[in-house]
């Protein structure tokens, strides 16, 4: 009885948890459409909403590691249990990166909204980011279905977003050439397209875990990266 009572408690614990990462996913998912949104519409007062909520999103993160290490210390979790709650505690850290990248590009697009607009590759970044909205709503999904599969799909669409990246790179690169003028908005988009890549990344690092809670395995190979870049953007302005 005492056993049941205990898992009972547990599966309570794991419910309240799911129930957090849950919210902050749905959080990130909206700061990634407002971001680029703002950022194509040149609405600076929607990217200033992004910018304050992601107090929120760190907020949450700090309640699930608060919650998920005192699972650990009070029900000491076993097997796939334990997996089940690092894999929250990693998922949320995931979560919060691509909270301060979305967060990044709002800060950037009060400064965009001065400059010289370039209107095609506002349209590719925002179907980049789009893609990445959308593989990170079904590594949510796949978390909580425990899918597998629809984690490693996620993994394999990482390549398309890397291919947008790439091409957005390229197209900079002819922009700048036309016209020096174009330099200093190009500069900025750059940062803003990489940013939104390693959103990518990070919605990947998910699905890993993913897998890595259902099978208990982990990838025996690093995913390789399809950028044609290779220096980080200066994240010095993030958190």
């Amino acid at each position: 009885m005492n056993s049941k009572h205990i898992l009972s408690a547990f599966d309570e614990d794991l419910e309240s948890i799911q129930a957090r990462i849950s919210k902050m996913g749905g959080l990130v998912e909206l700061a990634i459409l407002d971001s680029i949104k703002s950022l194509t519409t040149r609405d600076v007062e929607l990217a200033e909403t992004v910018r304050a909520n992601d107090k929120l999103v760190d907020e949450l993160e700090a309640q699930i590691l608060e919650d998920t290490a005192m699972v650990i210390a009070l029900r000491a979790p076993t097997a796939v249990d334990l997996r089940v709650v690092l894999t929250v505690m990693k998922a949320a850290g995931n979560l919060e990166r691509i909270g301060d990248y979305a967060k990044n590009i709002a800060k950037r697009t009060t400064v965009l909204a001065e400059l010289v607009a370039l209107e095609e590759a506002s349209r590719g970044m925002n179907r980049m980011a789009r893609e990445v909205q959308l593989m990170l709503k079904d590594v949510l999904d796949a978390l909580v279905q425990r899918d597998a599969q629809l984690a490693a799909d996620i993994i394999a669409r990482d390549k398309d977003v890397d291919q947008m990246y790439n091409s957005l790179f390229r197209e900079f690169l002819t922009f700048m050439m036309e016209d020096p003028r174009n330099i200093s908005t190009c500069m900025h988009l750059h940062f803003i397209a990489k940013n939104i890549e390693r959103m990518g990344d990070h919605v990947t690092a998910i699905a890993e875990e993913v897998i890595y809670l259902v099978t208990g395995e982990r990838l025996d190979d690093p995913r390789s990266k399809g950028d044609i870049t290779s220096v980080d953007p200066d994240l010095s302005d993030l958190g």
